[in-house]
């Protein structure tokens, strides 16, 4: 049965940890590790972090569940942190205020892309499983589906169009994630550059990426790329010249310009 490894980053994130922490507890699927990468957080989310713990584990439901809290160097840093503790098959981002949209996501997730009965350590496992996601507010509360959407067939070379799949629907095999770590000079787009490194990995290694045909996650709007807008705008821009080249990067630009004015 192959394994998840989902990692929720946190820093004085009590008010919105709980549907994050509920979503994974309520999932069907057996196989489930759930890393809380807590950045020694003031706000007694650790607290709560390790209540749900406790509340998993009497649970019986075969979710591991590890809690770790202390400083570190920002989100970026706290995931490649969480990326060097994962142990499954797969790992997904979940962070604190995004949740699966029902119990059965995962289940759905290994179905749907030809998982079940595949072994663990199977060589030929896609190298990215991936969906749709649903936009919420800082409640919870469904706004839109995402505009971007995700296309049939994913390769590296999609993300010219934009991020066409959410971080949080992006899951990836473990071990390509670990060889190719968040690069932390950007503080925004980190995510953006990681996907696409993956997935150009994943095509070097003759793998094929896993369309599920379903949204996969709730994704809260408000964080830190949505508040220093501009300067993740820049970022992406970098992160697509390194990855697609200059032209092609003023081309697709200049696209979205005309594209936002045409709405």
């Amino acid at each position: 049965m192959i394994k998840f490894s989902i990692i929720t980053i946190t820093y004085n994130a009590a008010p919105v940890f709980g549907r994050t922490a509920e979503s994974v507890l309520k999932q069907d699927y057996r196989n489930i590790e759930h890393l809380i990468i807590d950045g020694a957080s003031k706000d007694g989310t650790a607290d709560l972090a390790r209540e749900y713990k406790r509340r998993s584990d009497a649970a019986g439901n075969g979710h591991e569940v590890r809690v770790i809290s202390e400083p570190d160097k920002g989100l970026y840093d706290a995931m490649n942190k969480g990326l060097g503790l994962a142990t499954g098959d797969y790992v997904c981002f979940m962070n604190a205020g995004d949740f699966f949209p029902d119990g059965s996501t995962l289940s759905l997730i290994s179905a749907k892309t030809g998982l079940d009965g595949r072994q663990p350590g199977d060589k030929g496992l896609p190298s990215v499983l991936y969906g749709d996601t649903d936009i919420v507010d800082g409640e919870g509360r469904f706004i839109s589906k995402r505009r971007l959407s995700p296309p049939e067939k994913l390769t590296w070379r999609s993300f010219r169009s934009g991020m066409l799949v959410c971080h949080q629907a992006f899951y990836a095999r473990t071990d390509i994630a670990r060889r190719t770590p968040y690069d932390l000079r950007y503080r925004y787009s980190a995510d953006v550059d990681w996907c696409i490194r993956v997935m150009k990995e994943g095509e070097r290694m003759g793998l094929q990426t896993a369309n599920t045909h379903a949204t996969v996650a709730c994704y809260q709007r408000e964080g830190q790329t949505t508040e220093h807008h501009r300067a993740s705008l820049a970022e992406r821009f970098d992160v697509m010249r390194r990855h697609y080249g200059l032209p092609v990067t003023l081309a697709m630009h200049a696209w979205f310009v005309v594209r936002a004015v045409l709405k």
